[in-house]
């Protein structure tokens, strides 16, 4: 028998890097502050930028890379880099525009939301803390709550278990290939907006159900029942 068409979502869970807060600049300070240590040239945001997606560990790998830094040095570069990423998370990281007041408008109807995050709970909370943007979420997982990581379904399966929904009621937004991957596995719909990360490539190439212009054309949809 065929499942009855979705007239509303349950819930909406988003990425954060790149689709809810733009994150980059103090990431990139974080990176180059490191490769100072190994006596390396900065490198631009635009180049961090396509290493964010992944997790941490990931990222300062492919910036030692990028300035050709002894790959043996990789424990003592994640530990720099922590450090310095503790010290430079927030001060330049701002949510996008329309982030807000597009979850302040969803809140207020009731919908159920949540992040799904590769970024570990300790920079994770104190950014969405920073932002402002706590109250909004009844559910975060970031990269460390499960021993899971996004391409992998279960953090969102996650997630919507503890917003009480099924996750083929459930619309993830996001900015990569990651999230369309992950939410494809999990059972979600999945919108992705042009303006992140997704390790350089055009989001077009995502495979994602939608592309939206940002959090305001979500919000107009999800209220407005246009779930397709």
């Amino acid at each position: 028998m065929k499942q009855p068409a979705l007239k509303r979502f349950a819930a909406v869970l988003f990425d954060l890097d790149g689709t809810l807060v733009d994150t980059v600049p103090d990431i990139a300070a974080a990176a180059n502050r490191m490769l100072a240590e190994f006596k390396r040239d900065a490198l631009e945001d635009h180049d961090v930028a396509r290493f964010v997606g992944r997790g941490i560990a990931n990222l300062v790998e492919l910036a030692l890379q990028a300035r050709s830094v002894d790959p043996g040095q990789g424990r003592k570069a994640l530990e720099l880099f922590e450090r310095f990423y503790t010290e430079e998370s927030g001060r330049r990281s701002r949510p996008y525009p329309g982030v807000p007041e597009s979850l302040a408008r969803m809140r207020e109807a009731h919908v159920k939301m949540g992040v799904v995050t590769n970024k570990v709970a300790s920079f994770t909370l104190p950014l969405i803390d920073h932002a402002g943007l706590r109250k909004f979420f009844a559910s975060i997982v970031s990269g460390d709550t499960l021993p899971w990581k996004k391409p992998d379904p279960r953090p969102l399966l996650h997630a919507c278990t503890e917003l009480g929904v099924q996750a083929q009621n459930v619309l993830y937004v996001g900015d990569s290939i990651h999230d369309v991957e992950a939410a494809h596995s999990a059972g979600c719909a999945i919108w992705c907006v042009p303006y992140g990360y997704n390790e350089g490539r055009p989001i077009e190439s995502a495979g994602s159900d939608r592309i939206v212009s940002g959090l305001a054309e979500v919000a107009e949809s999800v209220l407005s029942g246009r779930v397709a």
